[in-house]
């Protein structure tokens, strides 16, 4: 299990944001454990089951020392799991094997001299039913372990993927925009001073949201401005060519977000559909809120040769992955190509709308 460096600071695995332990005191992991265990007293049953008579009270046996084993060894861990991630990998996963196994030579013991008549007798020696116990427990630990390991590393080499295509697409506000802007804003302060002043604060708030924390939901009347302040410095360079429609009356403004989610959508829309366009063409924006789940959608003509660019796909790819991320097979996000019109429809699940619709 290996260490994370940091820059030039060694840093070991257990400075990570998480521990690869998940935290026993709720309710949903020791429900999943209660079942796993269950079905390892199962398959411990079937493996060592003499007879079909035998089954039912070795189901039991077995059963006991499994759930008795896993629920106080969840207890300790859920005690000690602050502790423990404090630690280096390895000496965290050593504790907790260490602690695993003792709980089961505890639960061993009680079951030796407690369950004797229910189990008929003893049939072997104390060392061996020991041994037997403890080397199954800590194989079956040492592999749950390490499971939850490679899936914890899984999930955050993933993240850390993810995170770093998103910093790239919250910095990527193309060059050719940033220039087209500045002179756009030149081109105005002699002949219409307001409108370049109102551009300057238009690009700022766009640059301000570009670098904010993306860790951080944002409501979606937040989201739908950038979208708009970025619509409307673009129609300062292309003019009469781009027209935007704006479908936004059964949207919840209040809505929790991902940031940066629709924006991308409404720049792929203009730069590789209206300026690809001598006429131009108009941009709808829109959605609905139905059955707890938001649905957004970005609408535009596309030139008749018109294919997906590096960029384009890019923005697609990172928004999909951000989804999934967040909210796995309950988000989508679909494409729509037909008759030269290009659309591209988001769907995630509404996890808090305070307020029913807001105004438009």
């Amino acid at each position: 299990m290996s260490e994370v460096r940091t820059g030039s600071v060694h840093q070991p695995q257990y400075m990570a944001a998480s521990f690869f332990l998940p935290d026993l005191c709720g309710v949903r992991p020791l429900f999943v454990l209660v079942l796993v265990s269950q079905l390892l007293a199962f398959v411990l049953t079937l493996a060592g089951m003499g007879g079909p008579t035998d089954f039912l009270p070795r189901l039991g046996l077995v059963s006991m020392y499994v759930q008795w084993t896993a629920l106080i060894s969840a207890g300790g861990l859920c005690a000690l799991r602050d502790f423990l991630s404090r630690r280096p990998v390895w000496l965290g996963s050593l504790l907790a094997l260490t602690l695993v196994g003792a709980t089961s030579l505890l639960v061993s013991m009680v079951g030796w001299h407690l369950l004797v008549d229910i189990a008929g007798g003893h049939r072997i020696s104390l060392l061996e039913y020991l041994t037997r116990n403890l080397s199954v427990t800590a194989i079956v630990t040492a592999l749950a372990l390490r499971y939850l390991y490679v899936v914890h590393h899984w999930g955050r080499q993933l993240e850390a993927d993810t995170e770093s295509r998103i910093a790239a697409l919250q910095a990527r506000i193309r060059p050719h925009f940033l220039f087209n802007s500045m002179n756009t804003i030149a081109a105005l302060i002699r002949s219409q001073p307001e409108a370049a002043e109102q551009a300057v604060e238009d690009l700022a708030e766009l640059f301000r949201a570009s670098l904010a924390d993306h860790h951080e939901r944002v409501p979606l009347g937040e989201e739908l401005r950038i979208c708009q302040l970025y619509a409307r410095l673009e129609g300062l360079r292309l003019g009469p060519r781009l027209r935007v429609e704006w479908h936004l009356d059964q949207l919840p403004h209040d809505l929790p977000v991902l940031p940066l989610c629709l924006q991308p959508l409404v720049e792929n829309a203009i730069y590789h559909g209206i300026a690809q366009l001598p006429e131009g063409g108009t941009v709808e924006v829109g959605g609905d809120f139905t059955d707890g789940r938001v649905r957004l959608y970005v609408r535009n003509p596309v030139p008749e040769n018109g294919h997906h660019r590096h960029g384009q796909r890019l923005a697609l790819a990172n928004i999909r992955e951000r989804l999934a991320l967040t909210w796995g097979r309950h988000a989508s996000l679909q494409q729509h190509h037909e008759d030269h019109v290009w659309q591209v429809e988001l769907v995630f699940p509404a996890e808090s709308a305070t307020a029913g619709k807001s105004e438009g």
